[in-house]
């Protein structure tokens, strides 16, 4: 019982005090929405650490139906950090705009808990529990404004589209506990070993079908343009981040344990995924003119771009798909940290042409805007650079370097499109009066633009980093 409690600390801590916190909004008739955000994000940095704290205990729990170790470690790690980044963000939107309550900090505890279990999974049946309670809180987020109708719309298609990814993910899981008799990962690979059946394999493509839709992967991605245009801009954000990591943490999960040893087949489709997310997502980005739905295609090719170390199979491609969600995250959340600053009188900004002349209102806002979009365009020497660079040197030494010119080719489309915002920001003359942002908001954007630089970077990468990140990847071999 007791190995149990310190292996799943971190996400008893956000079960038990994200329930409080509903007990504590509901019994009191005052706004308790900025004491409920500051105990979250206390509490989110407290998860994002608290198996360090407790020397990284190994092991499995409940019977099997979780496995921690180093790789669950380190994604929890960042998908805290993250969504307390994406707590902070979000305070003067939700003031400015009224919507300041505290359902939204407990949504997000319930999100990453979901998330953090998916990390973890070790059975079919609690991946699909974690996958559930993730997705649950995130259709309430995007629908989080009950008076906007495009907040409205992008939340009943996300639940709509969402329950067909939930039926692949069941009908995955039914065919291969139907051939393998088990829904544990550890029995499903000693089936799967032995020689896998035509239904197994069918079962796993339905899996990842599924899991696809979760990192808006090509084709599934139908639901991420409306829904990143229609949430709140905040809510937004933190869709780019943590629940894209929490996917694709456990995609490479699912085909180098469970399904390990049959690469030739799963490799097939994760190739597929790859080369149609980065090239529909760099293409599709080129029309948009709305800048959360740039962002959403954005947001699809960087996830072809993930894909492509997962298709060497090896220790060394979950290594850079690591590498590179962690400095997407860092990336997009300072993206979206400075759209929020970007405020008319009239409201939030959202299309292109409205960021016209923003380095000759905001230089400073510009100059970091620029720099976040170097980065993801991967921009030597920015650390965007060095995320592809170990996302895709694991591809070449597998053998797939056709793979890795066409994601060198999809990058060269898609930079296009974030060259026209740096292009509206620094060659066009002003149309609009921006309202002054936050102070607070402006400080944390400047300290995440820091991150991006690799003289600042590198060395914590080269050194606690990097064994970090190794042990990680090496845990799931």
């Amino acid at each position: 019982m007791l190995q149990t409690i310190s292996l799943f600390a971190p996400q008893l801590l956000l079960a038990v005090t994200a329930s409080l916190l509903l007990g504590f909004g509901v019994s009191k008739t005052g706004d308790r929405s900025i004491i409920v955000r500051y105990i979250s994000v206390g509490l989110l940095v407290l998860f994002a650490f608290i198996g360090f704290i407790l020397g990284q205990p190994i092991g499995e729990a409940f019977k099997g139906a979780l496995h921690v170790d180093n790789y669950s470690h380190y994604v929890n790690m960042f998908l805290g950090l993250s969504a307390a980044a994406a707590l902070m963000f979000s305070k003067s939107y939700f003031q400015t705009e009224k919507l300041d309550r505290y359902e939204y900090s407990i949504l997000v505890l319930y999100a990453v808990l979901g998330m953090s279990i998916m990390v973890s999974a070790n059975s079919l049946l609690s991946l699909y529990i974690g996958i559930e309670l993730q997705s649950l809180a995130l259709y309430v987020m995007a629908a989080f404004n009950r008076d906007s109708l495009r907040a409205s719309e992008a939340g009943l298609k996300y639940f709509v589209l969402g329950a067909i990814s939930s039926g692949l993910l069941l009908y995955g899981s039914s065919l291969i506990y139907g051939f393998t008799g088990s829904l544990e990962f550890d029995r499903i690979a000693e089936v799967v070993s032995a020689g896998a059946t035509p239904g197994i394999i069918a079962g796993m493509v339905f899996l990842l079908c599924g899991l696809a839709f979760k990192i808006s992967a090509a084709p599934f991605h139908m639901w991420t343009p409306d829904v990143y245009e229609g949430s709140p801009t905040p809510v937004t954000g933190f869709f780019s981040a943590a629940p894209k990591f929490a996917a694709m943490a456990l995609i490479a999960r699912l085909v180098v344990g469970p399904f390990g040893d049959v690469l030739a087949q799963w490799q097939q489709v994760i190739i597929a995924l790859a080369i149609m997310s980065m090239f529909i997502g760099a293409i599709g980005g080129l029309a948009q003119s709305n800048i959360k739905r740039l962002m959403a295609y954005s947001s699809i090719a960087n996830m072809g771009y993930a894909l492509v170390p997962l298709a060497a199979g090896t220790a060394a491609g979950v290594k850079g798909m690591l590498i590179f969600m962690s400095i997407y995250v860092i990336s997009v959340i300072g993206i979206f940290s400075c759209i929020l600053q970007m405020r008319i009188r009239n409201g939030m900004v959202e299309k292109i042409s409205d960021l016209a002349g923003l380095s000759k209102t905001n230089k400073s806002l510009a100059i970091i805007l620029s720099m976040f979009l170097f980065s993801l365009m991967g921009i030597p020497p920015l650390l965007g650079f060095f995320g592809k660079w170990f996302a895709f040197a694991p591809a070449v030494g597998a053998g797939l370097t056709w793979l890795v010119v066409l994601a060198l080719i999809a990058s060269v489309i898609g930079a296009f499109y974030y060259l026209r915002l740096i292009k509206a920001m620094w060659f066009e003359e002003p149309e609009n009066e921006f309202v002054e942002a936050p102070k607070t908001l402006r400080f944390l954007s400047g300290i995440t633009v820091l991150m991006i630089f690799p003289l600042l970077m590198l060395p914590f990468i080269a050194s606690s980093s990097q064994s970090l990140i190794s042990l990680a990847a090496e845990s799931l071999f």
